[in-house]
Formats: C-alpha cells, structure tokens, sequence
C-alpha cells in the first residue's frame, strides 16, 4: 500500500471549519501553496511520488486511494505537493531529448521540440483537457443529491497527470527502441508494433482518467468515461488494415515543428 501521512483534521466539533482554516482551504490558497512549493524542493516528497509513479502501471486504484487519505486529513482532493509534477517534467525532458537523438536532430532542433512537447503538449494540452473535464464532470455527472460538492479544478489536473504518464513512458521512451529498426520499416510488423504501442498508451489514458473520477463518491454514470475504448479498437483495427503508421505521423510531425 502506498505511504500516507496522517495529519489531524481542522474540523471543530460541530463538524464546521473555523474561519481562518476555511480560509486556507479556499481554491485561491491552495494554488498559492501548491506554487510556492514548486521551489522548495527540500519539502517535496520524491520518493512518495515516485512510488506513485509506480503504481501507475502496477496498480493505479492505489494511487486513487491514497487521494481519499488526502481528503480526509487536508480537506482538498488535489495533490498539495507539487513533487510528481517535478518528476513529471524530468521524465518528459530526458524522453524528449531520447525522442531528438533518435530523430536525428542537432541541439537547437532538440531544443525547440521540447519547448514545444513541455509547453504545448503536456501543460497547455492539459490544461484544455483538464478544464474539459472538470467542466463536464461538475456539470453532468454530479450526483443530484450531492450538489454541494464539486470536483476540485487541482484534481482534475492530477489525474490528467496521473493519466499522461504511463502514455508518456510508453511513446517517449519504450518507443524509442524500436523506431528506427522496426517501427518504420514501411513492413506490416513496423506498424503492427508501433500502433499497438499507441493502443495501450491511449488505454492507459483512458482508464486511468476513469479510475480517477470514478474514485469521487459524488459522481455518477463515470463508466462512460471507458466509452472511448470502443473508437479506439476500431481505430487500431482500421489502422492495422489501411497499413496506418501512426509513430511514422508522429515522427514526422516533430520534424516539422522544428524547421
């Protein structure tokens, strides 16, 4: 079971927070004390988030379990240590630059695909897909008698984290070793490998998203969340007989980002 820290509750007795806790535990506190951590790395726990990062592939319901420890001892769902986010940013650095040697590409070439991975890719793509989601889920699968309850805009972001790095690893660094010599090789079992490694990145992505909102207990109807496993199959199995290479379109498209 992944650690957890225990810390003792600011309820009152009556069950109320007093006013200067619910002070601390409004969105605009928690975002100014989730940021001015990002620069005391001393206060970070790596080693809990690397830990998290494992059980990502081995068991993401642990993951999820220990967001509801978190919610009982802080009051807040979203992660309050920016650590995994740190994690996060060197792994997507290091397979970037893995992504460029393969490619073939100089330094300054190198050096403008992860700009754009990091900025565009990870950050602004998770924004847009975790405003998304957050939106959708408070507005369509609240529970009616849970009203006065909403997801937190800091958790929707985890787990678009939690979500984007087993199909980080998979495509940025399990990929790589069989770019060159396999996956483009214009054979059947280049684009067989290469396409079949997209369909469990994207799955991760999928399920894990699913594990994350199905794991708030005001939400409802979640199971539709696992809805695009049906395209995605279909996809795979459209891809397989057109002779579709998506790692070739993918390739490409980082070399055209930085002419």
């Amino acid at each position: 079971m992944l650690p957890s820290i225990s810390v003792t509750s600011p309820v009152q007795g009556n069950g109320a927070l007093s006013s200067r806790d619910a002070a601390r535990h409004t969105a605009g506190a928690k975002r100014y004390k989730y940021l001015r951590r990002l620069f005391r790395f001393r206060q970070m726990d790596f080693e809990f988030a690397a830990w998290q990062m494992l059980y990502l592939f081995t068991s993401p319901q642990r993951v999820y379990r220990n967001f509801h420890y978190r919610k009982q001892t802080k009051d807040q769902w979203a992660r309050d240590d920016p650590a995994f986010l740190v994690l996060l940013s060197v792994w997507l650095c290091v397979s970037t630059v893995g992504f460029g040697f393969v490619l073939d590409m100089g330094f300054f070439k190198m050096l403008k695909l992860l700009l754009w991975v990091v900025f565009i890719d990870c950050i602004g793509v998770g924004l847009l897909i975790s405003t998304l989601m957050w939106f959708i889920s408070n507005k369509y699968l609240v529970k009616r008698q849970s009203r006065d309850y909403d997801v937190e805009w800091g958790y929707a972001f985890d787990v678009h984290l939690n979500a984007f790095y087993p199909l980080l690893v998979i495509l940025h660094f399990i990929q790589l070793f069989f770019i060159n010599h396999v996956i483009l090789t214009d054979t059947f079992i280049g684009y067989w490998v290469g396409n079949t490694l997209w369909l469990i990145a994207v799955g991760y992505y999928i399920y894990v998203t699913f594990l994350g909102y199905s794991a708030l207990p005001f939400l409802k109807n979640t199971v539709i969340l696992l809805y695009p496993f049906a395209p995605l199959i279909l996809l795979y199995g459209l891809s397989l007989a057109l002779g579709w290479n998506f790692t070739h379109a993918l390739c490409s498209f980082y070399k055209y980002r930085v002419k």
